[in-house]
């Protein structure tokens, strides 16, 4: 009878059962591995062929993993293979996680990227994909995410400005490009520095080129990118930048809620019961600098328009202090939020 499969197969065909049968959990010894072998093979292979081609695939650098038992006779027994993985089950489980309760990507999408990252382990790996559903299902339109993520990346590698539509919702749920004067799509020409991640958003950092401060976008919202050939503007040109190299750390700690308006001390009163929030929100960086059993006052480098959100969000359990013009902001909102519900 013929042989099925060519011998010089053997090694890939070996290689592909412990992917999808092994991990460190779940073992094989080689007659295991001999069984799945032959149902290709006739003759039949034998188990020296396992152990042999096994050896080729260690040498050649493949992460096999085994068990090594000496023997009376000074030869050793391996047993126990698997092949080892680069994520471990509780690293694939958050990286799911991750993308399930994402934003920014249709819900279809994630679930094909939860596939690929399934198939990076065996068949034992359980994800229970299946019973969880991301609520609400916040579909976006834009279907060019990844192709617009891509051009991002490359662009800022090179230094390269990219030009872009940028889109806003209507009434009909439906996205619509900004438009010009002329009634056009207008041309967005940016000059690139990082992309963030941001509850489960993602935004360029980056520069419209008719001004010198910072700006963020929704890239879930940029349409019809494209790279130009000119050089963007160094970062340190910006006037935000104190003449210093882009951060993105600290740029993170300073512009919650993505606001690109400029940093700011500001000092505000919160109840004590907020401390952790503060924290989670703001970083281990905010100073705490007086505490009583009603109130915690903070100091923290933050920009203006994120703050103001803050407040508006939790009064009255949080109250601006300093600067002066933010506090007399917020007293011009308290009285509008009463005229409208007086």
């Amino acid at each position: 009878m013929e042989t099925r499969q060519p011998k010089k197969m053997i090694p890939s065909m070996i290689l592909e059962i412990l992917r999808t049968h092994t991990d460190e959990n779940h073992t094989m010894d080689q007659k295991e591995i001999l069984d799945i072998l032959n149902q290709e093979f006739d003759p039949p292979l034998d188990r020296k062929t396992v152990r042999r081609n096994i050896e080729y695939l260690v040498d050649m650098g493949i992460p096999v993993s085994y068990t090594e038992t000496p023997r009376s006779n000074g030869t050793t027994v391996w047993t126990d293979f698997y092949l080892a993985r680069e994520f471990t089950e509780s690293e694939l489980r958050l990286l799911i996680d991750g993308l399930l309760f994402s934003n920014h990507l249709p819900y279809k999408r994630c679930l094909e990227l939860i596939e690929k990252l399934e198939s990076l382990s065996s068949e034992h790996f359980k994800s229970h994909v299946k019973h969880i559903k991301t609520i609400p299902d916040n579909e976006i339109n834009n279907k060019q995410i990844f192709y617009t993520i891509e051009i991002l990346d490359e662009a800022i590698s090179d230094e390269k400005q990219v030009t872009f539509h940028y889109v806003n919702y209507g009434t009909d749920k439906k996205p619509h490009p900004k438009l010009g004067k002329d009634g056009k799509p207008l041309d967005y020409i940016i000059n690139p520095y990082q992309m963030a991640a941001k509850d489960g958003k993602y935004y360029l950092i980056c520069n419209y080129d008719d001004y010198d401060e910072i700006s963020n976008y929704r890239i879930d919202r940029i349409t019809d990118i494209k790279i130009l050939d000119k050089k963007r503007k160094p970062f340190s040109k910006l006037k935000d930048s104190n003449g210093e190299r882009f951060n993105l750390a600290d740029y993170m700690k300073t512009h919650i809620n993505m606001y690109s308006t400029g940093d700011t001390r500001v000092r505000f009163m919160i109840v004590p019961r907020m401390v952790t929030d503060i924290i989670d929100i703001f970083g281990k960086d905010v100073r705490f600098e007086e505490e009583t059993k009603d109130y915690v006052t903070v100091s923290a480098l933050v920009t203006e328009g994120a703050m103001l959100q803050f407040a508006k969000a939790y009064s009255p359990d949080v109250v601006i202090l300093e600067p002066q013009r933010m506090v007399d902001e917020m007293k011009d909102w308290a009285k509008k939020v009463k005229k409208i519900y007086g």
